[in-house]
């Protein structure tokens, strides 16, 4: 009965090509959690976890954070059928109020794109990080032919680059990983990974 309820949610927001994605940019995180295995990460906007759950045997533990109760549901059908053990969910909105929390590595898989201040955003980010700590960032690199009230059109590595100095973040590094067609608002949009480190 469970898996029945766990499969129809999963599958009305994990969509081939959401999935498709997710797995794209776990094969470029992978190699940024080496070494990890006593580490904690934040999944920041963690959805239903198409890609952090996929990341669960490269760290210690794994705490999703997202603002809508309904993909944490999911997330956490996902946590239980698939047996992960070092996975929990915490419902927050860090716009609104960030809750006292701390990891070694902050995740922000298509997020930040979504945040009105990604100044203030990122000053969380830095904020929740332990001493020499790493904020990942995978977004869409910046694009002229999106216009949309509620989402940037992506990001130039140079304007996130300030940003992330700005709030006191070091060594950041920005490299475009991907294009694809139509993955941006229906149009065809290239990403990027940044990893930048807290000293």
């Amino acid at each position: 009965m469970e898996n029945n309820v766990f499969e129809q949610m999963a599958k009305r927001y994990d969509t081939e090509e959401r999935i498709e994605l997710a797995n794209i940019i776990v094969k470029q995180v992978r190699p940024e959690l080496q070494n990890s295995k006593s580490k904690s990460l934040i999944d920041y906007g963690s959805g239903t976890g198409l890609v952090s759950l996929e990341l669960s045997d490269l760290v210690e533990s794994i705490l999703l954070i997202d603002s809508s109760k309904q993909m944490l549901e999911v997330s956490e059908a996902k946590i239980s059928h698939k047996g992960i053990t070092n996975s929990k969910v915490l419902y927050s909105d860090f716009t609104q109020e960030t809750p006292e929390v701390k990891a070694d590595i902050v995740l922000m898989s298509l997020v930040l794109l979504h945040i009105p201040d990604t100044k203030k955003i990122l000053q969380e980010m830095f904020n929740i990080l332990n001493n020499r700590g790493k904020l990942i960032i995978i977004d869409f690199d910046k694009n002229d032919k999106i216009h949309h009230p509620k989402v940037h059109n992506g990001f130039s590595h140079e304007e996130l680059k300030e940003r992330l100095l700005e709030v006191g973040f070091k060594s950041i590094a920005t490299k475009t990983f991907h294009h694809g067609d139509l993955i941006f608002m229906n149009q065809d949009a290239s990403m990027f990974i940044s990893s930048s480190k807290r000293s």
